[in-house]
């Protein structure tokens, strides 16, 4: 009897183990195969940290002028260097990442919900609010992205929020357009026709069952495009449209450190904080094409 007892008790510490065991050849196996996707989630997620923590991981006070610290090269006292005000360029650059990273999601995060409602509508229902959807997305595409933001930003006033409705009002049109293709070769699938003869009014038919199937290439697109905007944020900051000093940013800190060549790592080190979120973006992008392909 008490052998059956451990002969069970053996095989279900095999199983266990070797349950175990492919379970973690799987998430292995995962990252192996979507690769992109982890190497630019890990790299956001650091960005993240860094952003929440900046209080306990920035060395100094980002507004704290030290005149006679000014223009030291980086060393073990300033990790980044400091700039013309003797200010911390590891803390001033830690603590860009808490502008730059929300104010990109935010606005990534109301042009996708905006412009996607917007082309889904334009999509579903045509006619003349397709045309008129349409034709004011097409004048906005028209414009480089650069000239009508700095246009708006100019016409509203230098602030980051004014940089953040121009950002906006700039890149809803892309999700419009891609939601509006999406939609239209949704709502001719057979499912759609089956909800329609049931006696489902239009409403209900595109908001369950033509919309949940139309996310994947806008949510592949905003994880891209959190990248551009930041880009885009700090292009304006760099052009005196965006925050105003001294606030901590990363396109502000640049403009400030090009006239400053010999001083090489005022602009270096805020300039590759935006690469690495960049690239960070751009490989979850890229990994999450891969994994939500229904061809792969």
């Amino acid at each position: 009897m008490s052998a059956n007892v451990s002969s069970q008790i053996i095989t279900a510490s095999a199983l266990r183990s070797r349950k175990t065991e492919n379970l973690s050849a799987r998430v292995l196996g995962h990252m192996r195969k979507y690769r992109s996707f982890w190497v630019g989630l890990v790299v956001l997620i650091v960005f993240l940290v860094l952003m929440v923590a900046a209080p306990i991981v920035s060395t100094h006070d980002p507004l704290a002028q030290d005149m006679p610290s000014r223009l030291n090269a980086p060393s073990a006292a300033h990790w980044f260097g400091t700039d013309e005000l003797g200010r911390d360029m590891f803390s001033r650059t830690i603590y860009g990442a808490q502008i730059s990273l929300p104010m990109a999601l935010v606005v990534v995060t109301i042009s996708l919900v905006g412009g996607s409602l917007l082309g889904a509508l334009a999509g579903f229902f045509g006619g003349v609010l397709d045309e008129a959807i349409m034709r004011v997305a097409d004048v906005t595409l028209a414009f480089p992205a650069i000239v009508l933001a700095l246009a708006i930003s100019a016409l509203l006033g230098p602030s980051l929020i004014n940089a953040a409705i121009a950002s906006c009002f700039v890149i809803w049109p892309e999700y419009a357009r891609l939601m509006r293709s999406q939609v239209l070769l949704m709502r001719a699938q057979d499912h759609v026709l089956a909800a329609r003869s049931m006696g489902a009014t239009e409403i209900s038919i595109l908001f369950r069952h033509v919309l949940p199937l139309c996310w994947t290439p806008l949510i592949i697109k905003a994880a891209l495009d959190i990248g551009a905007v930041i880009l885009l944020l700090s292009a304006l900051s760099f052009l005196g449209l965006g925050v105003r000093p001294p606030t901590p940013e990363w396109g502000a800190m640049i403009a400030i450190g090009r006239t400053k060549f010999y001083e090489w790592w005022m602009a270096t080190f805020p300039g590759l904080a935006i690469f690495f979120v960049i690239l960070g973006c751009n490989l979850l992008s890229e990994g999450l094409r891969n994994w939500l392909d229904p061809k792969s």
